[in-house]
Formats: C-alpha cells, structure tokens, sequence
C-alpha cells in the first residue's frame, strides 16, 4: 500500500457506501482524513469511529457542498486541525436524487442534480486548490452514464457526470503545470445504498449477469482504485477517466 504518512485528504461526501471506504482506505494508508458529510450524522460517526478504531486521524464537518460559504466551513475547519496543506482532495459528492424522464424533468429538479454533482466539484476544488502544492492530487467522480448516457431517467445525472469528466480534463491541463494531478473515477454497478435506492433489483440482477465477471462492483474496490490515483504510484497518471465497471463498458 502508498503511504501517505504526513498527508491530509479531503473527502466530501466521505461518510457513507464509496465516500467511506475512500475514507477508511486513506486513512489506513497514513494520511490525516477531513470527512465531509452532509446531513447523516449517524454514519458519519461510525465512520469516524472506525478510523480510529484502526489507529488512524480524521474529523468530521457537516456542509452542503453545493453551498460556497460551507465549502469554506470545511476547508476553514480541515486547514485549523492538520494544518494549511491539503495533498489530496476526492470529490464523492453527488448523487441521482430520482430518475425523472425528460417530461417530468422539472427545472429545479434538474439545478438541483447539476448543482450536487458537478457545481459542488467545482465549488470545493476551487476552495481546496490554494493549499495544494506540488505532488498534490484531486479525484473526482464521473460515471459510466457519462459515458453511456445511464439508466431510464437518468439524463441530469449523466449529463452532470459527462461534464464532471471534461472539469478534470480541464483542470489537468490548467494544474499539472503546478504538479498537481486531477482524474477520475466512473464507476458502473456499484453495490451501494446508491442502487438500493434508486435501482429496481431486477435491472441491477440483469446488469450483473451481464456483465463479464458476472457481479456488481464493491464500494471497497472503488475506494482501493481512488487511493491509487491519488498515490505517488500513479505520479504520472493525469486528466484519466478509469472505468470501474467489470467489463460492462469500455472506452
């Protein structure tokens, strides 16, 4: 495993399902761990306990991401309790919030869906960046419905994670001269509260057997694919969306 011994990671949306195992998996590897979360103060806790349960260093910050002037809360809070130096920022949040087909796609409902996955990115990368210094590295999450166009009902949130995916081509470019890395991660079928919610189970039992290693992803194995991203291991990886999807889809 990297080491990130001497370095703090921000997670936004670090609380539950990805966001967790980003969390935990960081923290086991070294680093100081800042835990967004934004309204489960249960699993935020049990999160927290479970890093330190396992010896490791984290906080947590309450904020909605897709709000400036809590983005600066958590930035404020993070640089008081491990210093000015953010190494590593993983932007998890963000979500679906319902599937609704086009004539049903209301215009908050779509602001809504835009703001918590891509404005919220936006909002925190541009917050974290001036503490990040060279060697630095940012992940973010698309989706392979940015690559596919998702699910029924899933326009918003597809085209939220499509425009997530051209941010960190983006910001590679803008920030690689400086040293810091920015890429993403799109994962497909995901065994989380994610699809429990808003997945029928037959589609998500379909997907699976369809899908060459015949299972869904674990939140875990996205979690060990971030840490490496943001590793000194994948030090010239930059502006890279990888597919964490089973074989479902290639690019």
């Amino acid at each position: 495993m990297s080491s990130f011994n001497g370095k703090v990671a921000l997670v936004t949306g670090g609380a539950r399902d990805i966001g967790r195992q980003v969390s935990l998996k960081l923290a086991a590897a070294g680093a100081k761990v800042c835990i967004n979360y934004f309204n489960n103060e249960e699993q935020a806790n049990e999160t927290l306990q479970l890093i330190k349960d396992a010896g490791g260093e984290a906080i947590l910050v309450q904020g909605d991401m897709t709000k400036s002037a809590d983005v600066q809360k958590v930035i404020a809070n993070c640089t008081a309790a491990f210093g000015d130096s953010i190494h590593v920022l993983v932007n998890v949040a963000g979500g679906i919030m319902g599937r609704k087909p086009l004539a049903e796609l209301d215009e908050a409902f779509w602001d809504a869906v835009i703001d918590v996955n891509l404005k919220s990115a936006y909002l925190v990368t541009r917050a974290a960046v001036p503490h990040m210094t060279k060697g630095g590295a940012i992940v973010n999450f698309s989706s392979q419905a940015a690559r596919d166009g998702g699910g029924g009902g899933a326009l918003a949130y597809a085209t939220a994670k499509g425009a997530v995916l051209t941010m960190t081509r983006g910001l590679a470019k803008e920030l690689g001269p400086k040293g810091i890395r920015v890429n993403c991660v799109s994962p497909g079928m995901i065994n989380t509260t994610f699809h429990n919610t808003f997945t029928k189970q037959e589609i998500r039992t379909n997907v699976a057997a369809s899908t060459p290693l015949r299972r869904e992803g674990e939140a875990s194995e996205v979690g060990d694919l971030v840490v490496y991203l943001a590793s000194d291991a994948a030090s010239f990886i930059n502006g890279e969306s990888v597919e964490i999807n089973g074989g479902t889809y290639f690019v």
